[in-house]
């Protein structure tokens, strides 16, 4: 078992149990971890690019005696902040997870290239989309649209593509890689990967994309870690720019030089070849 300590904002109350409650407690016990203390850190926050914060945590919070820091929600502001998306280079996954995605990887998908797809489509998610019209910054809208709307407002069609524009769009995007690479045999995408909260929508894409020979799967587990690391790792990654779980790989692919795109984005009316690289949160 580890012993952890978990830090906590002022505001929440005065006492601190960060595994009560699902799915909090579930969370943790999963991973054999108990907690040990608890403490309010304010006044410190998150926007270390001001004063000298960062060695405020430093000085407080020093790493020989508070080896881990848990916190009962994210200390910083939600989404992700632009001058925050650099911070993604330093992120580090287990030895555990690196393995499991590359044993799937070379197991279902060896010979060939291939697209990692993001569908974001569970119930949660169609009703949070109804509010896109009122609210065209939702989540991690900004990666798209950007922070002031400066190349347009987020589309229903972008929060939640129909099953039409995802065919479509990633039969293009095939044909499209396939051409470029000149059929070479390694770089041919021969696979797509689907990552999802809730539909994988299998049987669509396998029937669509049956006649170009392309193979469909999804990771057998309930994983979204490993999810994250196979997305990140594909040869072209589709996302939705509404989630804030496509803009976590979209970081990690852009740190890396990857190429990426988002569902229904731009708008085809508008500009249907526009290259799909964008700032993002």
């Amino acid at each position: 078992m580890i012993n952890a300590h978990v830090v906590k904002h002022p505001s929440s109350g005065e006492s601190c149990n960060a595994k009560e409650g699902n799915p909090f407690g579930p969370f943790w016990d999963t991973f054999d971890i108990d907690f040990v203390h608890s403490e309010f850190y304010s006044p410190l926050h998150y926007d270390v690019y001001h004063h000298n914060i960062a060695q405020q945590w430093k000085d407080r919070y020093p790493p020989v005696k508070w080896p881990v820091l848990a916190f009962t929600g994210a200390p910083a502001s939600f989404p992700v902040q632009l001058e925050n998306r650099e911070l993604q280079k330093y992120l580090e996954w287990s030895d555990k997870i690196e393995e499991e995605s590359d044993d799937f990887i070379k197991s279902n998908m060896p010979n060939g290239a291939f697209i990692g797809i993001h569908l974001r489509n569970g119930i949660d998610w169609v009703r949070a989309c109804e509010h896109i019209p009122e609210s065209p910054n939702l989540f991690a809208a900004a990666q798209c649209v950007g922070y002031q709307n400066e190349r347009g407002k987020a589309t229903p069609e972008m929060c939640l593509p129909s099953k039409e524009t995802i065919i479509r769009q990633l039969k293009r995007i095939i044909k499209n890689i396939n051409n470029s690479v000149n059929n070479n045999n390694d770089r041919t995408i021969k696979f797509v990967f689907v990552a999802s909260d809730s539909n994988h929508m299998l049987d669509d894409l396998k029937t669509a994309l049956k006649r170009m020979k392309v193979h469909v799967f999804k990771y057998g587990k309930s994983n979204p870690h490993v999810d994250l690391v196979i997305l990140g790792k594909s040869n072209h990654f589709i996302g939705n720019c509404i989630s804030s779980f496509s803009a976590f790989v979209k970081r990690e692919r852009d740190v890396k030089g990857f190429p990426s795109s988002f569902w229904a984005f731009p708008p085809e009316k508008f500009n249907s070849r526009q290259n799909a690289s964008h700032d993002e949160l």
